[in-house]
C-alpha cells in the first residue's frame, strides 16, 4: 500500500504564537527534511544537513531556531558564531554520531600520518575540531575526490564510506565502523520485496542504507538528492529507503506520483522530538541554546567551511 501521507491537522493559534515570537525575538527556524510534518511546515527554511548548513550562513536574523538533532545544530552555530543557535529538544542526539570520538579519531591519524581525515557532518563537534574537511551524503564523493592525499580516513558511517569508496577508485579509503540505526534496518530482503510487489517504481535510496540495499537500488541520494530525483524523474511511482520523514514532503511537493515505503518505514526517534510546543519553549525562554568553547569552535570552523566550498 502506497504511504500516502495525510496533511496533518495543526493548532492554529499554536502556529500564529510561533509565528508572532518569531517576528518579536528577531529568529529563523530551519527544520530537516526528518522532521514532523506540523514542524516542517512552520519552518522558514527546510533541507538536509548541506542545505541548512549553506543557510545558516545567510540569514539575516540574529537567532536560529535549529530543529533537528545537536550536530546539526553544533553546525549552525560554528558557521554563525554571533548568532543564537537554539536547539529545541537538548536529548535530540544522534547515534551515528556518538560511535565516532575525538581521540580514537586522533589516534587513527596518528597511524595513518599520511591521510586527510574526512568526517561525515554526522558527527560531534569535537570531531570536527581534529578533522581536515567535512562532508555530507550530497557531496561526500566530490570532498574525497578532491583532498590533496591518496590516503583517506573516512568517518563514522561505514555505508556511506563504501559508497565514496566504489565512486573514487583512485583513492585509499579507511572505513570507520560506525552506522545508522534507522537506515540499517532496510533490509535486502525488503529490497527485493518491495521491486517485487512494485515492478515499476523507481528505488531511491539513501547511502547510509547496507551495501546490498544501495547494489538494488535505482539511485542513491542524499536526501535533497532523493527530492530532486522525484520532483524531475518521468516515473509516477517511487520506493524511497530513508527515514519516513522524508515521505511527507514527497507527497506534498509531487501530489500527482505514488510513494511507497522500502519495507515499512523507519522512523528516527531523535528527529520526532521537536513538536510545535518545544519550538514555541525555544522561543520563548531561549532555550536551548548552544555554546561551544572557542578553541574547539575555532578548528572545527575549518573543517566546515572545507565541507561547503571544497567541492
Amino acid at each position: 500500500m502506497a504511504i500516502n501521507t495525510v496533511l496533518h491537522t495543526r493548532s492554529k493559534p499554536m502556529t500564529e504564537e510561533i509565528r508572532q515570537l518569531k517576528q518579536a525575538k528577531d529568529a529563523v527556524i530551519l527544520a530537516h527534511n526528518y522532521q514532523i510534518p506540523e514542524v516542517q511546515d512552520i519552518a522558514d527554511f527546510t533541507g538536509d544537513s548541506l542545505e541548512l548548513a549553506r543557510i545558516s550562513t545567510q540569514v539575516k536574523e540574529t537567532t536560529i531556531v535549529f530543529c533537528g538533532v545537536r550536530f546539526m545544530a553544533e553546525t549552525a552555530k560554528v558557521l554563525s558564531p554571533g548568532k543564537r543557535v537554539l536547539l529545541p529538544e537538548i536529548d535530540a542526539g544522534c547515534p551515528l554520531a556518538d560511535m565516532a570520538d575525538a581521540e580514537a579519531a586522533q589516534k587513527l591519524r596518528a597511524e595513518h600520518p599520511d591521510a586527510w581525515v574526512v568526517s561525515y557532518v554526522n558527527t560531534s563537534v569535537e570531531v570536527k575540531a581534529v578533522t581536515d574537511v567535512c562532508c555530507t551524503s550530497g557531496n561526500a564523493t566530490q570532498v574525497v575526490s578532491n583532498v590533496p592525499t591518496k590516503k583517506v580516513i573516512f568517518l563514522p558511517d561505514k555505508n556511506l564510506c563504501w559508497f565514496v569508496k566504489h565512486r573514487v577508485p583512485e583513492k585509499e579509503i579507511i572505513c570507520w565502523d560506525g552506522y545508522c540505526v534507522v537506515h540499517r534496518q532496510f533490509t535486502e530482503d525488503d529490497a527485493l520485496k518491495a521491486k517485487a510487489l512494485h515492478p515499476d517504481a523507481e528505488m531511491l535510496v539513501h547511502p547510509e542504507c547496507e551495501p546490498k540495499v544501495q547494489e538494488l537500488a535505482d539511485g542513491v541520494y542524499s536526501t535533497s538528492g532523493i527530492l530532486t530525483r522525484a520532483r524531475e524523474s518521468e516515473s509516477s511511482k517511487f520506493i524511497i529507503g530513508t527515514e519516513e520523514g522524508i515521505l511527507y514532503r514527497l507527497n506534498k511537493e509531487n501530489p500527482e506520483k505514488v510513494f511507497y515505503s522500502l519495507g515499512p518505514p523507519r522512523a528516527c526517534y531523535n528527529m520526532k522530538k521537536t513538536t510545535l510546543q518545544s519550538v514555541k519553549d525555544a522561543l520563548e525562554k531561549g532555550i536551548y541554546e548552544i555554546t561551544i568553547p572557542f578553541d574547539i569552535m575555532r578548528k572545527a570552523q575549518v573543517s566546515i567551511e572545507r565541507m561547503i566550498q571544497y567541492i
